[in-house]
């Protein structure tokens, strides 16, 4: 059964046609990889999943998403709710100027828990998940600006989390950080996969091969290759995909 269904997808920036007729399946607990040089639409597509798009003027999609069998673009559907269920990490991590601890609780505290057990327990939760517990449990009343940048895309990622998504989204979730800490964001995503779906835009092959179940190829706005990860970089079908994955352009 598919999670996430995307059936000839068509998106405008005013006259811009950012991407073109694409369609894709999405299983659950799968993590997919974007790949594909920069501006060829993988994070534009990878937003429209929980519809960040349409903080953007002058938009339009047409064509279908459905999450769960459900069409996230039906005026019934209520965004927040949705934003809930598909969590977003960005490429930098952003945690907010407050504690550790109120960095993961928000989420819960703007959606209305207000049982202190509660959040404790899925504060403390989040941060095991995000592989983040052991490092900061004696100080989560500390800023999270006093964790490194590693810490603090897990904390991001321990804050998506804390509300109980189904899906997380991750817009190059590693650009910004060394080695070390990538391979640690690397690890975390093995971990959790189990209980979400995940999408991830990489810049970093390696990166897609290491993750990833299955991954698609962008350019120019158009899906050229969706496939399992292995045959995508081992024997791609299209020559773009080929001449992409060896360094030909990009």
């Amino acid at each position: 059964m598919s999670k996430i269904e995307a059936n000839h997808v068509d998106f405008h920036y005013g006259q811009f046609h950012a991407l073109k007729d694409i369609s894709m399946s999405i299983g659950k607990h799968e993590v997919v990889a974007f790949i594909g040089p920069s501006g060829c639409g993988k994070s534009t597509f990878l937003r429209l999943f929980n519809r960040m798009n349409d903080l953007i003027p002058g938009t339009r999609l047409d064509g279908s998403i459905t999450i769960d069998g459900r069409d996230i673009y039906d005026r019934s559907v209520n965004v927040d709710e949705l934003r809930k269920n598909v969590g977003m990490v960005f490429q930098r991590p952003n945690p907010f100027p407050k504690s550790i601890y109120e960095n993961v609780a928000y989420g819960l505290r703007v959606n209305g828990v207000r049982d202190e057990a509660l959040i404790a327990e899925r504060v403390e939760d989040s941060l095991r998940g995000a592989a983040l517990w052991n490092e900061v449990k004696d100080k989560l009343r500390k800023s999270a600006y006093a964790l490194s940048g590693g810490q603090q895309q897990r904390l991001c990622i321990a804050r998506a989390m804390a509300v109980r998504p189904s899906v997380l989204l991750m817009d190059e979730p590693a650009s910004a950080l060394d080695p070390i800490s990538t391979a640690k964001v690397e690890e975390l995503i093995h971990d959790i996969k189990k209980d979400y779906t995940i999408v991830i835009v990489t810049h970093n092959m390696q990166q897609a091969t290491r993750v990833s179940d299955k991954t698609a190829f962008f350019y120019l706005g158009q899906l050229i290759e969706y496939d399992r990860t292995t045959k995508i970089f081992t024997n791609p079908a299209r020559e773009e995909t080929q001449n992409y994955i060896t360094g030909r352009f990009g």
